[in-house]
């Protein structure tokens, strides 16, 4: 068995995450799959010790995380998130759902910027 770093819950609740993707994730994602962003390997839903993030690029430990309505009312946790992320070497980026729907073509600017500087 493989040494993970996420227990079995986090796992099974990744892969209903990607079930049950919201429709700025299934855009983002439909642009950056199949390394169709400057080759640039993405997975989605990953379990990254007790959190899941939305899409992560393993090899310069890029977190993309998309951020709905609901993420106001979360602030600290996203913080305590990206803190603890930061804290093993991530670097975690953060859009707004509606700035994916609305500006897909910056959002991809941006993070092919942001992992061309790691």
């Amino acid at each position: 068995m493989k040494n993970r770093h996420y227990t079995r819950k986090a796992l099974n609740y990744a892969v209903d995450l990607r079930k049950n993707q919201t429709n700025a994730e299934n855009i983002l994602w439909f642009n950056i799959r199949n390394r169709k962003l400057n080759n640039i390997k993405f997975k989605r839903q990953v379990p990254i010790g007790k959190y899941i993030v939305d899409f992560a690029n393993m090899q310069k430990k890029l977190v993309i995380e998309l951020d709905g309505s609901q993420h106001i009312d979360n602030f600290h946790y996203d913080e305590e998130r990206t803190k603890y992320l930061n804290s093993i070497d991530y670097t975690v980026i953060r859009f707004f759902d509606n700035d994916v729907i609305k500006n897909i073509n910056t959002v991809l600017e941006v993070i092919l910027q942001k992992y061309n500087e790691l």
